[in-house]
């Protein structure tokens, strides 16, 4: 799906669609021993909209946590964005979703670990310290009644980021001084539409991923992998580049990068009359085209570490949604994600031993295929320093190289994570277990029973049952593991 609404051919009507004179950045097509992230016919000044003095800064940007459908309101949850640890929680009082620094300012035990109470504070479980939604301290269990009000010092209080939900996702702002406590009034997270229009289908799902932000984003812009075998050439274009992302296009679709986190790709009807006045029919069947979009919301976390949302919205079969649980939708997109996460895994050190600032010589890119990938990395060295900046967080190193069955776990990296596949999960393995609790009662009543109680004909069919039930365990248990904890993908057989 994804590399064939990339790699359609364009409409020879298209080309209406696209100003003539509007300057479009272009990739090398010439093959040469070194290969440069510049275009091949240099943009004109246009192209560039922003100063060359401007710097990205990673903090001052809107960053999604997680869907809403998979948060538990009853319990806090331990999040990692920009090597920032945080908790989110749902504050019944202000009937809100709060990021906290996951930080209790007693001993710093992680508030994540705590629970929400009675009265809806979220409590650290270590001392019992409770926060208000504000942050400020409401009880320190072990203060005297009778003595000074230590709670109202501002050190008692938890660092509170800002937050809010857009398209059902909690965002936050990781930045915590007080001039941002207002920041949504002067910048709000990336507005997509196809995520608040009620005609759109749009299940999500999320997943913690063995490499990094960059390598991430890179792998989602790249349609070309999609098809190895019968692959053919893309032409992609892009627009515009400056500090908030770019815009590409290709025939019937088009995508943006909206920095930091988010890629989409969405469909691009054609006017067939070009550009001129379209018919009432013409127009009827314009409005009620199917459409769709791919959208990417990735977030740096650590070093080697990133976590994608997505959702695939669509105008048409919405029924499929609501007949499908979206647990079996998880099964094959974690597929997808498993079939180049080893690759990437290497990948990513690869281009860490020859330095990201070194990108442009270590790899060769000379198709067009390759313009959104060196698009972005044009991106990533023009405006925001060549990486993220995890200020001084970390020493650079990528952590070592698990083993497989580890780096492709899906149950800590997604099941844990998504409300659907972790009902799923619980309820398959209460299945497991009732047919072979089935199966062995089956047996035992069998051998216990005297051999004239139970006819010949209904001894055979209890037996055949019994092995029939503790076949379908064993059978469910593999199939459990294999989309549950770990599916081993090589591409050497498929």
């Amino acid at each position: 799906m994804f590399f064939n609404f990339h790699s359609n051919p364009i409409p020879s009507s298209s080309s209406s669609l696209v100003n003539k004179n509007q300057s479009k950045f272009k990739v090398s097509t010439t093959l040469s021993s070194t290969v440069s992230t510049e275009p091949t016919n240099p943009p004109e000044p246009a192209l560039e909209t922003q100063s060359q003095d401007e710097k990205f800064d990673w903090y001052s940007q809107w960053y999604p946590l997680m869907p809403v459908c998979d948060l538990d309101k009853r319990k806090p949850h331990a999040k990692k964005v920009l090597g920032l640890d945080v908790v989110v929680w749902w504050d019944r009082n202000e009937s809100a979703w709060k990021v906290f620094d996951d930080s209790c300012p007693h001993r710093l035990a992680p508030l994540s670990e705590g629970r929400i109470d009675q009265w809806g504070r979220l409590q650290c479980v270590y001392h019992g310290w409770c926060f208000n939604g504000s942050g400020n301290c409401k009880l320190i269990p072990q203060a005297p009644p009778d003595g000074p009000p230590v709670h109202t010092v501002k050190k008692a209080c938890a660092v509170v980021y800002p937050s809010t939900v857009q398209h059902d996702i909690v965002w936050f702002w990781p930045n915590s001084d007080p001039q941002y406590k207002e920041i949504l009034v002067k910048k709000k997270p990336p507005f997509i539409p196809e995520l608040d229009d009620p005609s759109y289908t749009k299940l999500m799902g999320n997943r913690d991923i063995n490499y990094g932000y960059e390598v991430l984003i890179e792998n989602l812009m790249d349609p070309a992998h999609a098809d190895r075998e019968g692959g053919r050439p893309l032409e992609l274009m892009i627009e515009k580049l400056d500090i908030n992302g770019f815009d590409a296009y290709q025939g019937w679709s088009r995508s943006k990068f909206l920095s930091p986190c988010v890629f989409y790709a969405y469909s691009n009807p054609v006017d067939q009359t070009n550009g001129s006045a379209s018919s009432a029919g013409t127009k009827k069947e314009m409005s009620v085209q199917r459409k769709f979009a791919l959208i990417f919301i990735c977030v740096p976390v650590s070093p080697g570490i990133s976590r994608l949302i997505w959702s695939f919205p669509r105008n048409f079969g919405l029924w499929i949604d609501k007949v499908v649980p979206r647990w079996m939708f998880h099964v094959g997109q974690n597929l997808i994600l498993d079939s180049d996460l080893y690759l990437l895994h290497i990948e990513e050190r690869k281009i860490m031993d020859a330095g990201p600032s070194n990108w442009q010589k270590a790899c060769f890119v000379p198709t067009k295929s390759d313009a959104l990938v060196i698009g972005f990395r044009k991106w990533l060295n023009k405006y925001a320093g060549g990486q993220v900046d995890w200020k001084g967080k970390y020493s650079g190193a990528l952590p070592p190289v698990p083993p497989r069955e580890q780096l492709m776990d899906r149950y800590w990296s997604h099941v844990v994570n998504c409300s659907s596949c972790n009902v799923a999960y619980k309820g398959l393995k209460v299945l497991e277990v009732v047919l072979q609790v089935v199966s062995i009662v089956s047996i035992g009543i069998v051998a216990a029973a005297k051999q004239n109680a139970i006819s010949a004909a209904a001894r055979t069919t209890m037996v055949f049952m019994a092995v029939l039930f503790y076949a379908s365990s064993k059978w469910l248990a593999h199939f459990i593991y294999k989309n549950f904890h770990y599916h081993d993908y090589s591409h050497a057989f498929r």
